[in-house]
């Protein structure tokens, strides 16, 4: 198996499957996608370990939706925190996300805060959309844990009951730009009639074989990108009897913000409350929070496509 690849392997992810110890597990690895994302904003760095650490959870659990259309949206929030609220999604292999926070308290925490000291006693909701069935599923778990994975896998355990590992790592590279990567593995039931069922058991000896051998996998592997997907799934796996790699998925950057799309949100408010939102100049300027652009829609232009 190759250690190292002449391209560095970023925004991308990839699954697999391990049949004989009925697992199932993802890999993803960011580089130039949260640099652009980060770019929009001027955060600290605590802010954008913080970020690059909930943009790969959520390129990870999105990944996995088998709806092409679908969307995981992964919503952090607090009133007492320094971190008011971080939000991130993903559809069709764009990701965004962004992080309203308190900079002059966080000024005053030093260069590595913790999960507790940013968000105090905050939550984590992660929700389901799926585009085809119009269906929604979302999971509310208190942020209790060191990291934002600890966070999550105690979401597949509360609202799923299902024994899931998360692993996330970052590092800067040589220009010092982010790069994070990330690892999830889950047990799933098993399927034969009267067998029993897996996830009632976080003790199950497949499952204790799987997440130790995830467990040894560091933060810094996560995070090379001369280290291929299918490399570290080879250093994890390469005992077991078989392990089926699954078709990789491209990560981009995308902000679905457009005019035509704000013009016709406008359109819905009431003349009169269009005009409250006017400056003295007849726009009406929109703010995106992911990409930290402003939208400016005329009044005049309103008003001429409503004929």
């Amino acid at each position: 198996m190759t250690e190292s690849v002449a391209t560095p392997d970023l925004d991308r992810a990839i699954g697999f499957t391990i049949p004989a110890r009925h697992a199932r597990g993802r890999l993803a690895r960011l580089g130039p996608v949260v640099d652009q994302i980060l770019a929009a904003h001027a955060y600290p760095p605590a802010i954008e370990r913080l970020l690059g650490e909930a943009l790969t959870l959520t390129a990870l659990l999105g990944t996995t939706l088998k709806d092409a259309g679908g969307q995981l949206t992964m919503q952090a929030q607090t009133d007492r925190g320094i971190v008011k609220l971080l939000v991130c999604d993903y559809q069709g292999g764009a990701l965004r996300g962004y992080v309203q926070f308190d900079a002059d308290r966080l000024a005053l925490l030093g260069a590595n805060p913790s999960l507790f000291a940013m968000f105090n006693q905050g939550y984590l909701a992660i929700t389901f959309d799926q585009a085809a069935t119009g269906e929604r599923y979302q999971g509310i778990v208190p942020l209790e844990g060191e990291s934002f994975s600890d966070a999550a896998e105690q979401y597949f355990v509360q609202s799923e009951q299902i024994p899931t590992l998360i692993r996330v790592g970052t590092r800067r590279d040589a220009d010092g730009k982010l790069i994070a990567g990330g690892l999830f593995l889950q047990h799933l039931p098993d399927g034969e009639e009267g067998g029993e069922r897996l996830h009632s058991r976080d003790d199950h000896p497949e499952w204790e074989h799987v997440s130790t051998l995830g467990a040894t996998m560091g933060s810094d592997e996560l995070a090379d990108p001369e280290l291929t997907l299918e490399t570290l799934i080879w250093r994890l796996f390469n005992e077991e009897r078989e392990v089926r790699a699954l078709s990789g998925v491209a990560l981009s950057r995308g902000c679905r913000c457009d005019t035509a799309h704000i013009r016709q949100v406008l359109a819905k408010f009431p003349v009169e409350e269009r005009e409250a939102m006017a400056d003295d100049s007849g726009l009406i300027t929109v703010d995106c929070a992911f990409c930290a652009r402003g939208f400016p829609v005329s009044l005049t232009e309103l008003a001429s496509e409503e004929l």
